[in-house]
This record gives structure tokens, sequence and C-alpha cells, in this order.
């Protein structure tokens, strides 16, 4: 991977159910799809699997290829592959951006994230979480509604910088 997906970033969503990726990211699916057939159109491979998400999570062609490779180390047959095989290889959808940055929400992607419905039939708002080698894409409202107590998480005291440091030690 290139370069890590950074950022928060909020896009209308138009009548023909249109959305624009941030330019950041399109520069890092540019970078990790090298071998694309059309040098201005990276893909974006989208998972909408994953019962208990209310997003979608959004890879490059390289860390779509990173992620199908860790599945593929797991143990065939068993219920933690098929399950990763279905939640996050089998319900997801490569997606060609256009040149001017737009691409359409698929009507699977729509669904996992609730921009459905007589309420949305004329677009909406979703909001893009840059979470380091891929992205998450939310209706707008619930992220803001998920992220609206999360400034309070520092309740125990502890800086996150702290947890980092953590992770880094195996702790």
């Amino acid at each position: 991977m290139a370069e890590a997906f950074r950022g928060e970033f909020y896009q209308k969503v138009d009548g023909k159910q249109r959305v624009t990726l941030p330019a950041a990211f399109r520069q890092i699916l540019l970078a990790d799809d090298p071998d694309r057939t059309d040098p201005a159109r990276p893909r974006v491979y989208l998972v909408y699997g994953g019962k208990n998400r209310n997003y979608v999570e959004g890879y490059s062609k390289a860390g779509a290829d990173a992620l199908a490779a860790q599945i593929e180390a797991m143990e065939i047959g068993s219920k933690a592959r098929d399950r990763a095989e279905r939640d996050l290889i089998s319900r997801s959808v490569m997606v060609e951006i256009e040149p001017d940055g737009r691409f359409v929400l698929p009507p699977k992607v729509r669904e996992k994230i609730g921009l459905t419905g007589p309420d949305f039939a004329s677009g909406g708002e979703v909001a893009y979480a840059g979470t380091t080698n891929r992205f998450r894409l939310y209706r707008r409202d619930v992220y803001d509604a998920e992220n609206e107590d999360d400034d309070d998480d520092d309740d125990d005291g502890v800086d996150p910088l702290a947890l980092v440091g953590r992770a880094a030690k195996g702790a």
C-alpha cells in the first residue's frame, strides 16, 4: 500500500446515486492499482458483508489482494474461513472510479448503509473515514451519531497514543 487512508470527508450523493471519492483516496487507489486497464480509472473494492456493520469498507486493489491472501491462509473448510469468504469476498463489489472522481453507489452498498427508500431517492450524504489500509463509508447521519459519544471515550484517562504503544509491545 502506497499511503494510508486518512481523514474524514463528507460528500453529497446526487439523484443518480453518484458520489465523489475524496481526491486523497483516489491517489492511493491509483498508486495501488498499477495494472488497471484505464490509467484514469482506478478500482475500489467495496465490502458490504457483516450483518453487524452499519458501514461499507473500501479497499484499494493491493489492499483487496492482501485481504484475500490472508483469507486464503486460513484453514480450508473452517467456520472462520467460510465466514470471512462470505462476508469479505462474496459480499463485495469492484467499482471503477470515473476520471472526475465520481462513481455510482451499487444497490447492495446503498442498502447496507441505508441510502434507500423515498427519503434518499434524490440523494443524501455520505461520510468517508480513513482507517489506514482501508476506509469506511457511512451514511452521514449514522457516522455523526456513532462518533458523537466517541469524544468521551477518554474517561479511563488513557491517551490514544498509549494504546498504540501497548499494541506495539504486545500488551
